[in-house]
């Protein structure tokens, strides 16, 4: 890292540099890069420097809120000494080896800690849940593993056929071509579809806009649901949903009972469920893992994003005995799951998802989170008067707040407006990093949050909507 300048003009001076190597080599993720070379007034680029708790600060000496926990991951707040120390004390051991073939000690406790915190309310009798864990690097990757896994599993059951995926209309589950074939987001999927492997969609339960009304949503979506799953059963290796909240489709809560139904359907069906919780999990919703408020426990459970506390990249795909003894057999039958990575199990990044779930139990998280949920929920609820909120969805601190040219018929502002943005940068100037997705602006601060800053991001979301919308 280079010397900290000591002046404002050594400090100007430093960020043109950096904008300038930028421009000239990064290529930003989920960015158009002509408005990135070519910005808008207010627009320039942001470039961070450091952070700590809630707050990010820019090589221009500016501070911002980090209302987004740095795209979803940061869950006790930026530098803390618990996850730092542990992270330093792992390296004075060894920084990585592979798991292919050897074993190392962070992997095997987070293997084991994970399995004992995993979903288990509501198992039948005799029934174990989750009890073994495969490493990955994204959550992109812990789902290509679960559909792999799925895939594999039925075939070496003498089940072959079973090979199709349910998946809901508008889902996200990351980036790489499996995960982009059951994902249903057409503005980031469409493009590739000659690619994708089929999939069977069923219709997101989206309450706002249902097409007979929040109230129907529900039952309608349920039943089209079971109806799928019960008619191609013998066709169907697992469904794969995003429980309560659908993130990149723009935090789309769905209505209570709707995920306990669909896990009931595949139960009764022979049909695994793959429960991608790379976004819900690690107390987002409220609890540690958002399948747990409907006593649902999943035949795969995919965790990224919060597991280790927003430091380091690391994902893990939780599954059954039973999926895990399709696996089993003599070398020479092939039996084997071929697939890895060369960070799989990292053992910094274990090392610092074992302090992070510490921090769970030390700092009362998921206490602490619930009510700051329940705080945002009563400083957002006014905002759902203003003209062109259409609708604010919440569980815990997963906040999605929609915004619409007219309230009455629903209508949305057109893509090329950008309105979205415009929130965004309207925040940015009142020290409030965002992110939206199209026309919701999301908000997903670090569990961490403290009261005084939930007001702060409350009035600054207000005053940034009126300012964009007019």
């Amino acid at each position: 890292m280079s010397e900290i300048p000591k002046s404002i003009e050594e400090a100007e001076s430093r960020h043109q540099r950096l904008v300038a190597l930028d421009r000239a080599h990064l290529w930003h993720p989920f960015t158009q890069m002509q408005t990135w070379l070519e910005p808008l007034p207010g627009d320039e680029p942001v470039i961070i420097e450091h952070a700590r708790g809630s707050w990010i600060f820019d090589t221009r000496g500016r501070k911002y809120l980090d209302a987004i926990s740095s795209l979803w991951v940061n869950v006790h707040g930026h530098h803390r000494p618990e996850i730092d120390s542990a992270i330093r004390l792992q390296l004075e051991h060894v920084a990585h080896t592979t798991l292919l073939g050897l074993a190392s000690t962070p992997s095997i406790e987070l293997a084991a800690e994970l399995v004992a915190r995993a979903p288990r309310a509501g198992l039948p009798p005799g029934e174990h849940g989750l009890t073994k864990v495969f490493y990955s690097d994204n959550g992109s990757t812990a789902v290509e593993v679960a559909l792999k896994m799925a895939f594999q599993h039925w075939k070496q059951r003498g089940k072959p056929e079973k090979r199709k995926f349910v998946a809901l209309a508008e889902g996200y589950h990351g980036d790489t071509l499996g995960s982009v074939s059951v994902g249903g987001v057409d503005l980031f999927h469409e493009i590739f579809r000659p690619l994708l492997f089929d999939c069977l969609r069923v219709p997101a339960p989206y309450a706002y806009r249902w097409p007979t009304g929040p109230k129907h949503c529900l039952e309608s979506a349920a039943l089209a649901a079971e109806s799928m799953i019960h008619g191609r059963r013998d066709e169907i290796a697992a469904v794969i949903l995003e429980p309560l909240v659908m993130g990149a489709a723009g935090m789309i809560t769905h209505p209570p009972g709707y995920l306990k139904r669909i896990a009931r359907a595949c139960r009764e069906n022979g049909v695994l469920l793959i429960c991608d919780e790379v976004a819900t999990g690690f107390g987002r919703t409220g609890t540690l893992f958002a399948c747990e408020q409907e006593e649902v426990v999943p035949d795969f459970l995919c965790l990224a994003k919060g597991l280790t506390g927003g430091y380091l990249p690391l994902a893990a795909t939780l599954t059954t005995d039973a999926v895990y003894e399709s696996f089993l057999g003599p070398f020479e039958s092939k039996r084997t799951f071929f697939h890895g990575h060369s960070y799989t199990g990292n053992p910094l990044a274990c090392a610092a998802a074992l302090a992070s779930l510490r921090l769970f139990d030390e700092d009362r998280t998921l206490d602490h989170a619930s009510a700051m949920g329940q705080r945002l929920a009563e400083g957002l609820a006014p905002l759902a008067e203003l003209p062109h909120v259409g609708d604010i969805r919440q569980r815990g601190l997963m906040i999605g707040i929609e915004l619409v040219r007219d309230r009455k018929t629903k209508e949305e502002f057109p893509y090329a407006e950008r309105v979205g943005h415009k929130v965004a940068l309207a925040a940015r100037q009142r020290e409030l990093m965002l992110r939206p997705l199209g026309n919701v602006v999301v908000l997903m601060p670090p569990l961490s949050i403290k009261p005084a800053e939930v007001d702060f991001l409350v009035d600054s979301v207000r005053e940034s909507i009126v300012e964009a919308t007019g």
